[in-house]
């Protein structure tokens, strides 16, 4: 994967996870055709940029905390 599709598939997580339809890893592995660890990584790496994100067992789903 190269550096521009990296960036774009990072920004269309981001996109999913703030529209709340971000719900599994394995299903955002399938769409990219990429690994698990891969799109942990990525999600690691959006935290590292500054972005709150984290998961809510019950709603089982990934979600951005908003600072109040």
């Amino acid at each position: 994967m190269d550096y521009r599709s990296y960036e774009k598939r990072l920004g269309y997580i981001l996109e999913l996870i703030q529209k709340g339809r971000f719900r599994s890893v394995e299903a955002a592995a399938r769409r990219f055709g990429c690994s698990g660890r891969t799109i942990k990584r990525m999600l690691n790496h959006l935290r590292d940029q500054g972005h709150d994100v984290q998961y809510d067992r019950q709603q089982k789903k990934y979600f951005i905390k908003k600072d109040e």
